[in-house]
């Protein structure tokens, strides 16, 4: 009779451990599902979040890496391979290994894939605007030789991009034109031809204006401006393209402003670059002008051991304040897209002072999200 009892109250206590341990799977399985959908599917019904890959990352094969890319983006843009330097590194012999590597691995997960970029100062091959006795081109070779790397290039991947970044970069901070190469060369009009080519390249691609600084007043105007331009001529342009390189600092009502003034001219919007430093500026004015450069000083690299609680809470409400007000344009924000995944390989640890230890990027340096990233999926 005894050995019946405690075969019953074991068989009762083994039902009662069940139930604990189904209780237990139920609430990890509720906690996993509250973040199983990742920055993508929050804002699916809005505009795709992207990132910036590079080859290394593509051929890596990192498994976390790889996880929380396809988690949490739905675009990408090829932070290097697809610039004029290395697709066409010798005049007429062009080099699609890479991108096209870089294009299949973005296809086979499903991501949209934007071309970066056709024209731009700086990253352009160094015999693009010389002949071979080191003399500037004229004009007229010139507008061939962009002609013919427009054409090639947007050919060869016809189909396989949804849009170009057309033209990089071309307008200073007081709103006037940069004297680039292309514009000593060929003129003002090069951003008009460089539209048409890619048009002609191919009809179905978007076409889009990619800067920085675009919380700046005169900058904002010079690019309403060549939007009215390009379409005075006839001339596409479907969006323009805001790097967004932030700080704490920065101001979004300015920012905010450029939102609206672009969308009034009629074309889309997008963060194309986004990254937000919570490092100081050397000069108190930030830019994103690669050329820029600083001596280190300890004063400049704060958190080289390590970010604070206080400024990641910092950052975080940044981030909140920056995404509710995409949300308030969701109707003209076509992408959203961060310069890469990860504190570890972004540029602005060595930018504008090498050797700095900065945290711009939604994932840490270990691949694991910041707290703001579940905030603002909220």
């Amino acid at each position: 009779m005894k050995t019946k009892i405690k075969l019953v109250i074991c068989k009762l206590r083994l039902v009662r451990l069940s139930v604990v341990m189904l209780s237990l799977c139920a609430c990890v399985s509720s906690a996993q599902a509250q973040h199983a959908n990742g920055l993508k599917d929050a804002f699916k019904d809005r505009f795709l979040i992207g990132t910036a890959v590079n080859m290394w990352q593509v051929r890596n094969g990192d498994t976390l890496f790889n996880s929380v890319l396809t988690s949490h983006f739905n675009a990408v843009v090829a932070e290097n391979c697809m610039k004029a330097e290395v697709l066409q590194p010798i005049e007429n012999m062009f080099y699609f290994k890479d991108a096209d590597e870089f294009v299949s691995y973005a296809g086979k997960r499903g991501m949209v894939v934007t071309g970066h970029c056709l024209v731009w100062h700086s990253q352009a091959p160094s015999w693009f605007f010389r002949d071979d006795k080191g003399v500037r081109v004229s004009r007229e070779v010139m507008i061939e030789r962009m002609r013919r790397h427009i054409y090639t290039v947007v050919g060869h991947f016809k189909g396989r991009v949804k849009g170009w970044d057309v033209v990089n970069e071309a307008v200073e901070f007081d709103g006037s034109l940069r004297r680039s190469e292309f514009r000593e060369i060929i003129g003002e009009d090069y951003i008009r031809l460089a539209f048409q080519f890619a048009h002609e390249a191919d009809p179905d691609a978007e076409l889009y204006y990619n800067d920085y600084g675009m919380d700046n007043a005169a900058k904002r105007g010079a690019v309403v401006n060549m939007i009215r331009d390009l379409k005075s001529h006839g001339l596409r342009i479907d969006a323009v393209g805001m790097q967004s390189h932030l700080a704490l600092g920065s101001d979004l009502t300015e920012y905010e402003k450029s939102v609206e003034a672009f969308a009034g001219e009629g074309v889309k919007v997008m963060a194309t670059e986004l990254d937000v430093s919570v490092l100081p500026f050397p000069n108190g004015t930030m830019t994103a002008e690669v050329s820029t450069n600083f001596d280190y000083q300890e004063y400049l690299n704060p958190f080289k051991n390590g970010i604070s609680k206080e400024k990641l809470d910092e950052q975080g409400r940044f981030m909140r304040r920056l995404f509710d007000l995409y949300k308030r344009h969701s109707d003209v924000f076509t992408r959203v897209t961060f310069w890469g995944v990860s504190d570890a390989f972004s540029w602005k640890n060595d930018f504008p002072v090498h050797g700095r230890t900065d945290f711009p990027l939604p994932f840490d340096r270990d691949m694991k999200a910041k707290p703001w990233v579940y905030e603002i999926m909220k």
